[in-house]
């Protein structure tokens, strides 16, 4: 299924919310708790000892389930204690046994620290939040400080509501689709692609046995009180961690609240060589479809219906009518169908071999007419239905950078951020201590990037992406595996000319989840540690390659 861009029928975003501008003034101040939809920290410290690198600023286990995110960030607060934040933990639905390495993780983190002093999910996709629901029993261990969520899953926001109003109709619609295919006794290949690329993109919002990926969103959000849910977007002024104000600033870059930037899924100029096409909102039409033809909606009701309904001939009817007392048009239309769709096709018979008088079997090759018919590709159209749910939930991404105030380095996760929401970064702007902090201005002091969507090639801007990242210590992580990409028909992911470009930018300095070192107990990646960003690196010692551990060089 090929990626399309889409625009999405959002009411318009106030204006007043169109460019982020905020001023505040150092130290970074840490929020107030308190049920409001600015972001505030918990105020309690972990108490385990740090994994590895003791006095590291900033030490990250990066998972490797392969396609999936799960970060755990160590933050050493300003009195020596330690501050554990969790970034996403899901696979997606696709992967062989996901549930259970999911499981191996969630006990990994629990051997580091009992307490999550906050949990940060970027968006509602089942690669992210998978873990919080087939784990749910190992998360309930934990104590858990607060969630920080993007504006677009407050339930009290109406864009927010309008947003979720579009997703839970398309999943719907969607779900209507795919058990119509799977109900064709012969689809074609074209319908069998389209099965497989809807399948595979329907498995970023249900899990293998069926779960809706908001059942793991609210079973990670219930893991605390409504007073310690967090929604941050642009406008929120940056923020530190309590125990960490002369160390740390987090600013928010995503989600935007313009919705066409929402909207915007691709542009060839920021992207690394593949060209954009169209695409519309038809959530309510494929709905509308799906339901007349199961007779949950009369003909007449369907407002999004093409023609009036007493124009033509309802095409199961029209079959019947072949061999019944009908009108003569009916029944002429009827054998029409027959004789050029249903039905053999009628082959001139060949001329007869002297001699010969048995009659040649019939090629059913030949007469089979089934390559005529169109009747169910009107099921087409759910493949960029598919496209837009799933661009538009990306570009929703939660995005932090985390900048540390002494060296002022950043350090940048973006969850799945597509175009719509890199390109937004360039209107957001703050004024810090009477200077002016922007976007741009943020990446080119970023060291460390998690590489966006596992690598994707609309997931990592260029011009206004890594190419703004121009800090020589640059470092990448890339939660990817090639193989279980081409298992559902992804193609290439990571994106072969954003990998080349980044490990030009980063001089090497890329690791990735599927990197064949990580399985070798004595294995070594492509660099020398120490080594721009990256101070220090371990790996799982079992050979099961589950995690990668950097020290991050923020100080």
């Amino acid at each position: 299924m090929a990626k399309r861009s889409a625009k999405r029928n959002l009411p318009s975003a106030r204006k007043a919310r169109g460019q982020a501008s905020v001023s505040v003034s150092a130290p970074a101040p840490a929020l107030p708790s308190g049920p409001r939809p600015a972001p505030a920290a918990s105020t309690a410290r972990a108490v385990v000892a740090a994994p590895s690198g003791g006095g590291a600023k900033l030490t990250v286990r990066f998972y490797c389930q392969g396609i999936g995110d799960c970060h755990l960030l160590k933050f050493t607060k300003d009195d020596g204690g330690d501050f554990w934040m969790l970034i996403d933990c899901g696979i997606h639905s696709s992967i062989t046994g996901g549930p259970a390495k999911m499981g191996q993780i969630v006990d990994d983190i629990a051997t580091l620290t009992p307490r999550l002093d906050v949990i940060v999910l970027t968006h509602e996709h089942w690669d992210h939040n998978s873990a919080f629901f087939t784990a749910r029993d190992k998360f309930k261990q934990f104590t858990v400080g607060e969630i920080w969520l993007g504006w677009t899953e407050n339930p009290s926001d109406p864009q927010a509501r309008q947003l979720d109003k579009f997703k839970a109709g398309a999943v719907n619609a969607l779900q209507q689709a795919n058990k119509r295919l799977q109900g064709l006794r012969e689809p074609g290949p074209h319908l069998a692609a389209l099965q497989d690329g809807l399948q595979a993109v329907m498995g970023f919002n249900f899990g293998v046995q069926g779960e809706k990926v908001r059942d793991a969103r609210d079973a990670a959000v219930n893991l605390t009180s409504p007073n310690n849910r967090r929604y941050l977007e642009p406008t929120t002024p940056p923020f530190s961690i309590p125990g960490l104000g002369k160390t740390l600033r987090i600013y928010v870059l995503g989600p935007p609240r313009d919705a066409a930037m929402l909207g915007i899924t691709e542009r060839p100029a920021e992207m690394y060589g593949i060209a954009a096409a169209g695409g519309w909102p038809i959530a309510t039409v494929l709905g509308n479809a799906l339901a007349t033809e199961a007779g949950a909606l009369q003909p007449g009701q369907d407002m999004t219906a093409p023609f009036n309904p007493e124009d033509g001939l309802d095409l199961k009817s029209a079959r019947s009518r072949r061999n019944r007392r009908s009108d003569e048009q009916a029944k002429a239309t009827a054998q029409f169908l027959h004789d050029y769709y249903d039905g053999p096709a009628r082959l001139e018979p060949a001329a007869k071999p002297a001699g010969k008088k048995r009659r040649a079997a019939r090629d059913s090759k030949r007469t089979d007419q089934k390559w005529r018919r169109i009747d169910q590709d009107w099921l087409g159209v759910s493949s960029d239905l598919a496209i837009q749910l799933d661009d538009r939930t990306n570009n929703s991404s939660l995005v932090l950078a985390f900048e540390f105030l002494e060296s002022k380095r950043v350090v940048l996760f973006v969850g799945d951020a597509q175009v719509g929401n890199w390109l937004s970064w360039q209107n957001v702007k703050w004024t810090v201590d009477d200077k002016t902090v922007t976007g741009p201005d943020l990446l080119a002091r970023t060291v460390f990037y998690k590489v966006g969507h596992h690598g994707s090639q609309n997931a990592t801007l260029k011009q206004h992406g890594l190419e703004l990242m121009k800090n020589t210590d640059l470092a990448a992580f890339i939660p990817t595996n090639a193989k279980d990409a081409l298992k559902v028909k992804w193609g290439a992911m990571p994106f072969v000319p954003i990998l080349d470009d980044l490990n030009t930018r980063a001089n090497k300095r890329v690791v990735r989840a599927d990197d064949a070192w990580l399985a070798l107990p004595a294995g070594n990646p492509q660099f020398s540690v120490p080594s721009g960003a990256i101070k220090a690196l371990s790996h799982d010692p079992s050979g099961n390659g589950l995690w990668v551990q950097m020290d991050i060089a923020v100080g």
